[in-house]
């Protein structure tokens, strides 16, 4: 429970709060957050975990910038285009906070080695910008327990969820199957406001600090959604489906599957961007 004077005054506006408190700051870091995309919706998450004081954050990305990321992927500037996004990320997060140790995982995240990657995190933020990586990721955290928070973005609206698996629905409650290919258009198609990341991401990134204080109501079995033009949130339940193929009674899906031939998006290997279902 020690901390340094430097760590009591940085940290001191968490201390203060009797929801926090200094063991809740030690809670947060001892924490381990593993985000998906250090794009749109990663940049804002991880910058305020960094900031207060998530001890481990892993990135997985195997992007590299570039210029059309930095109108809202703010965990990146001009100089780093080329770079790998893992790296560029590590390099910002931990220049706001060397309390904060960000592990690189420069791959593409695969039925074959995600579960291996989650393991060693307490909750998941899903940035990622495609369907087969959205489905992966909420498979493989339903199969390891593991909280996620998912969202997405797209022109001027957002959504987010958090996804506790044995309380409350998964994302494929939401929407059981990938989408044809062709049906829903990506940022880099239809656009995207980039302060609406801002907004969005940074919900994120208050959510997986409650799930790691163990304060407040999640969005457990609630989906958000943001319209930036009428600044309006409005509020979705979404249940748990008994069906469910992942997280039902009788799950169908038992084992990881790669979903890259389904959505035509074989060969992409991109998780930085953002796209809503």
């Amino acid at each position: 429970m020690e901390f340094t004077e430097e760590q009591i005054e940085r940290y001191s506006r968490h201390i203060i709060l009797p929801e926090v408190g200094g063991k809740g700051q030690r809670r947060l870091l001892d924490a381990k957050v593993l985000i998906v995309g250090a794009g749109g919706l990663g940049s804002p998450t991880g910058l305020y975990l960094a900031a207060a004081g998530v001890g481990t954050i892993g990135v997985a990305d195997s992007d590299a910038v570039e210029m059309s990321n930095l109108q809202r992927q703010l965990l990146h500037s001009t100089p780093d285009l080329g770079r790998q996004k893992c790296l560029s990320a590590k390099e910002t997060m931990e220049a706001i906070n060397p309390d904060v140790s960000v592990v690189p995982h420069d791959v593409r995240l695969t039925s074959a080695n995600i579960l291996d990657i989650i393991a060693g995190y307490d909750v998941v933020v899903d940035g990622s910008d495609n369907f087969p990586t959205r489905y992966l990721v909420n498979d493989a955290c339903v199969m390891a327990r593991k909280p996620l928070s998912h969202a997405g973005i797209l022109r001027f609206e957002g959504q987010v969820t958090t996804i506790i698996p044995g309380e409350g629905p998964c994302y494929r409650c939401l929407y059981p199957d990938p989408p044809p290919p062709g049906l829903v258009p990506s940022c880099q198609e239809a656009g995207i406001l980039g302060a609406v990341a801002g907004v969005v991401g940074t919900i994120q990134a208050g959510e997986v600090l409650k799930l790691i204080l163990g304060i407040g109501d999640t969005l457990v079995g609630r989906l958000l959604l943001y319209n930036a033009l009428e600044v309006t949130f409005r509020e979705m339940r979404i249940a748990r489906h008994s069906d469910c193929p992942v997280c039902g009674d009788h799950p169908t899906v038992t084992a990881l599957i790669d979903y890259e031939e389904f959505c035509s998006l074989r060969g992409s290997g991109s998780v930085s961007e953002e796209v809503t279902s």
